[in-house]
């Protein structure tokens, strides 16, 4: 089974994609999607729009997970990160995909064991689990780690997919 896992922002979208072979990870892939800041809204939504689905059509996964937003003390920046969220999902849907969402606190959990981990011990946790020789850029070390957590949780979301309660 290959998850894709995506840590959305409209400045930097990590992705990171693993194969789950009944407990086993394995890390296929990671990296960003880059856009510029200066650029407007519109254009940095496409971008990660068209760079989400590249990675799809290059590594063919069959699940995508993807971090919920978080409380922001900036509603406008809530809102914005909001944007890049959708675009990742309409990727991930538009490609057939069944998305699930987490949050930061599950990703944690499920990754290091402690819902309030730091950045810096979640993505020691990511280099361990799927034995990378280096820690991964932030933004791809969050993906691989939301995809660690739906690793961790797909006989649970299976079954609520397939009810289609949530």
């Amino acid at each position: 089974m290959r998850i894709l896992g995506i840590d959305p922002g409209t400045r930097i979208t990590g992705y990171g994609i693993i194969d789950v072979e009944g407990n086993r990870l394995r890390h296929v892939e990671n990296g960003i999607v880059a856009t510029r800041s200066n650029q407007p809204l519109a254009d940095r939504l496409k971008i990660i729009y068209d760079g989400l689905q590249q990675v799809i059509a290059t590594h063919d996964p069959a699940e995508m997970s993807i971090e919920q937003v978080f409380l922001a003390k900036n509603p406008r920046a809530a809102l914005t990160l909001g944007h890049s969220r959708g675009t990742a999902m309409l990727a991930g849907v538009n490609a057939n995909l069944p998305v699930c969402e987490y949050s930061a606190l599950q990703v944690k959990s499920a990754v290091v064991g402690y819902g309030h981990a730091g950045k810096q011990q979640v993505q020691q946790m990511v280099k361990a689990l799927l034995n990378l020789p280096e820690i991964a850029q932030e933004d791809a070390a969050d993906a691989l780690a939301v995809a660690i957590c739906h690793a961790n949780s797909r006989t649970l979301n299976q079954a609520v997919l397939q009810t289609g309660r949530r």
